[in-house]
């Protein structure tokens, strides 16, 4: 990982942990909203799936291989440690085998981008194209 990325993984999603526990995707929406308004929308979705992205792609060759996305894996992992199991969907939308579209063993951005309208209809149980806090919550992951 690249060095001056890690501290921006770590400020944009490994915080609010004590947030995320009062209420449910909290910790989601405080990652992935960018515009604070409470609605992750495809675009903010789309742009911050690109960051995050650029924040593994360590020799930057546009593709997350298997060592990267264990790091991936393993950074998602640690985020999650501390917010409960309630993120299923949101963790199955990130893995190697939800976004390898060609199925080559590894990631293309273009691929990772491309895969965010399907994570967001994984995540929208409203079916309003957009995540909230009502897409949260017993019984809806």
């Amino acid at each position: 990982m690249k060095p001056t990325t890690i501290t921006f993984f770590a400020a944009t999603l490994l915080p609010l942990s004590a947030l995320a526990q009062n209420a449910p995707g909290a910790h989601f929406i405080e990652n992935w909203d960018q515009d604070g308004d409470g609605v992750v929308t495809l675009a903010e979705a789309e742009q911050r799936r690109g960051d995050v992205f650029f924040t593994f792609d360590g020799n930057e060759d546009t593709f997350l291989d298997s060592e990267e996305y264990a790091m991936f894996d393993e950074a998602r992992a640690n985020d999650m440690a501390g917010n409960g199991n309630g993120m299923r969907r949101a963790q199955e939308g990130m893995t190697m085998a939800f976004n390898d579209v060609d199925a080559d063993g590894k990631v293309a951005q273009d691929e990772f981008i491309v895969r965010t309208a399907d994570w967001i209809a994984l995540l929208d149980r409203d079916g309003d194209a957009n995540i909230t806090a009502q897409d949260f919550g017993p019984g809806r992951n």
